[in-house]
């Protein structure tokens, strides 16, 4: 169809570009260069404009030939040497054009570690900011079936950790062969496997771990990629539950929570393109390992609960009889003593506080 049959039907010239997809200028020269018989079902030749001459120009194979000889050389030092060359322009311009023809090495591909079922979970903090306080959000991820646990507390420490790991568990039915971590203070005391030497694992973890009978992993040093399935997480609990939500307070935050991972567990997983739930239920369920008898009870840390005040401290009440001198010699002659005399009471405050004695 010719440009003059558009223009005869009452077309616009914005109406014709918008249908030929080309910009309105294009038509507006077309119609001033009296090209009205121009075929338009045949699309436009553009023809590449003329690259700009700039000072930087007769530099340009230098430029290039330094870098593929050196591909780390900084545009700093670049640009020294073709300023004792002859260059007489500015920085910026240099700076972009050695980012644009510096040669970049191939990155490494990422390869994706996927578990056997039962095998692995990996866990992790992350600190939230809430109004009324920092809270810190323990999440425990199945690595096969992507089961999502998230429970939150007033601290990142080993107490908190193994409460965690504990509700974690009893949310999954059963204990996972390994745990994955970060390089977290209250798992790992010391990595020193850069330097070929073994990775130290805290004792009282150690012991917590024997008792559910799961074995502790730590990440390579600035190896985030092998934790991403716990990493991703964090990520999605952030947008998709924490922004633009609001809480009155704790309860109502673990409430929230628990309503949101029971959606969190049954939406397609990107990755898996199945629902975690219905791959945990189906795969994985039946392979984890039972849960221990009885809750694991630290011999090292305090218990959650608070610690009575030695004003609460319970008394112990000690009866002891008072008598006078004259039954003591009666006693060291041995002559039977007078009858007994009345008992004086003795309060202890408890032991080791300080705060109480002998009354």
């Amino acid at each position: 169809m010719l440009l003059r049959h558009y223009l005869e039907q009452g077309l616009s010239k914005a109406h014709i570009a918008r249908t030929l997809g080309i910009h309105e200028r294009t038509i507006r020269r077309w119609i001033a260069d009296g090209e009205l018989d121009r075929d338009l079902d045949e699309p436009p030749h553009y023809t590449p404009r003329p690259a700009r001459l700039t000072k930087l120009s007769p530099f340009h194979a230098l430029i290039t030939e330094r870098l593929r000889a050196y591909p780390k050389l900084s545009a700093v030092r670049i640009f020294d040497e073709i300023r004792a060359d002859g260059y007489t322009g500015g920085y910026s311009q240099l700076s972009a054009f050695v980012n644009r023809v510096r040669p970049r090495a191939p990155q490494e591909p990422v390869i994706r570690f996927e578990t056997d079922p039962g095998h692995q979970a990996q866990a992790d903090f992350a600190e939230i900011r809430l109004p009324w306080g920092k809270r810190y959000a323990l999440l425990v991820v199945l690595g096969y079936s992507r089961l999502l646990f998230v429970r939150f507390s007033e601290r990142q420490d080993m107490q908190a950790l193994f409460a965690g790991l504990a509700e974690a568990f009893t949310y999954f039915g059963g204990v996972p062969r390994e745990v994955l971590f970060d390089q977290m203070k209250s798992v790992i005391t010391a990595d020193l496997r850069p330097v070929g030497e073994r990775l130290i694992v805290n004792e009282e973890f150690l012991r917590f771990a024997a008792h559910y009978g799961f074995r502790a992993r730590a990440c390579r040093p600035y190896r985030a990629q092998t934790k991403g399935k716990v990493e991703r997480p964090v990520a999605y609990l952030r947008s998709n539950f924490l922004y633009g939500r609001t809480f009155t307070g704790d309860s109502d935050l673990d409430d929230s929570c628990a309503r949101w991972l029971g959606k969190a567990n049954d939406r397609v997983h990107a990755t898996t393109h199945e629902r975690p739930r219905e791959r945990f239920v189906r795969d994985e369920q039946t392979l984890l390992k039972p849960l221990p008898l009885r809750p694991y009870h630290s011999l090292l840390l305090a218990p959650a609960a608070a610690q009575p005040t030695p004003r609460m401290a319970a008394r112990l009440h000690v009866e002891v009889e008072k008598r006078p001198l004259t039954v003591y010699a009666a006693l060291a002659e041995g002559t039977h003593p007078p009858h007994a005399a009345p008992t004086l009471r003795v309060e202890c405050g408890s032991f080791g506080t300080g705060a109480g004695g002998v009354r």
